[in-house]
């Protein structure tokens, strides 16, 4: 397949390309050079703003577009558009933040998104970033009907992830000692790993699939008190636990996900409650994040540090 990536330099888009390679596709890349511009020396690449600059992308046909790096819908139409009757399909990548209500459980691919006053917002932030992605998926629906692909990806996580969201734990547990817990040991966490995500999203653009999909994992339920026994079990260290409750933290000021990741508060538990049973049942594999604890614990102790 040839297949054209917009954007394909910072973590999932990177490993997207990894995944089309290794399965003998044919890449372009389409960026502004911005980041990481020394990777994949022996690629296309054509240098180009979405917003402002498209003409290296103007008489090309691909089998694909992977688009990764879109925000806002405006700019996200104008890609769309032109490409719309020189590829096959265009698959973009969404979250699951789009969802309106996370006091709920089970959401899934038809559940209520979120909804913006103002569709000309052009600051992505906790409250605009959803509904924007929302926008930018009716763009594609609009413009490519049953060609279009909107992949909503959970929590992603692996290597070259900018982020701490997962590795602090890691951290944590290594360094041994008391460690402080929410009070949630019943309560879901739900992750992706990088890599599954993007080896399923080549696997996706191989077989032409359409829709929406919620993309997240593992495809077992995990729990906080499964979750903590897989750190102990990997870090080898016996530390001491304090579960400490929700009205406890909030009093304290530890703010959910952000002062302890993965952790979310009552009422916003449908974010880890997800349904990816659709992905799951169209090959989507989500098992791979317990590898994650030996190569970050490996690189840990070996003072490395991964951006």
């Amino acid at each position: 397949m040839n297949i054209l990536i917009l954007g394909g330099t910072v973590f999932l888009g990177r490993h997207i390309v990894n995944s089309a390679l290794a399965r003998n596709h044919n890449v372009t890349l389409f960026n502004r050079g911005i980041h990481n511009p020394g990777l994949f020396p022996d690629i296309e690449k054509i240098r180009g703003d979405r917003n402002e600059n498209l003409d290296g992308l103007k008489g090309r046909k691909f089998d694909s577009v992977i688009d990764t790096s879109g925000y806002f819908p405006g700019k996200v139409r104008k890609s769309a558009e032109l490409l719309k009757d020189s590829t096959g399909q265009y698959i973009f990548i969404s979250s699951i933040s789009v969802y309106k209500d996370f006091s709920k459980d089970s959401l899934n691919e038809n559940s209520e998104t979120g909804k913006l006053e103002d569709e000309n917002v052009q600051v992505v932030n906790g409250d605009t970033y959803g509904p924007l992605k929302v926008l930018c998926e009716n763009v594609i629906n609009e413009i490519y009907g049953d060609r279009s692909l909107i992949i909503r990806p959970g929590l992603i996580v692996g290597e070259y992830d900018p982020s701490d969201r997962f590795t602090y734990w890691i951290h944590r547990f290594d360094k041994g000692g008391r460690v402080l817990l929410p009070d949630a040991k019943e309560s879901n966490i739900q992750i992706i790993d990088v890599k599954d995500l993007a080896d399923w999203t080549i696997k996706t653009a191989e077989e032409k699939n359409s829709g929406i999909y919620n993309a997240t994992g593992p495809d077992y339920d995990l729990n906080w008190n499964k979750f903590v026994a897989e750190c102990i079990e990997v870090s080898g260290k016996n530390p001491d636990l304090t579960w400490a409750t929700e009205e406890f933290l909030l009093k304290e000021n530890v703010t959910p996900w952000a002062d302890l990741p993965l952790w979310v508060s009552h009422n916003e538990e449908g974010v880890n409650n997800v349904d990816s049973r659709r992905a799951i049942k169209d090959g989507l594999s989500s098992g791979r994040w317990q590898r994650l604890w030996k190569i970050h614990l490996i690189l840990t102790r070996q003072e490395v540090t991964i951006h």
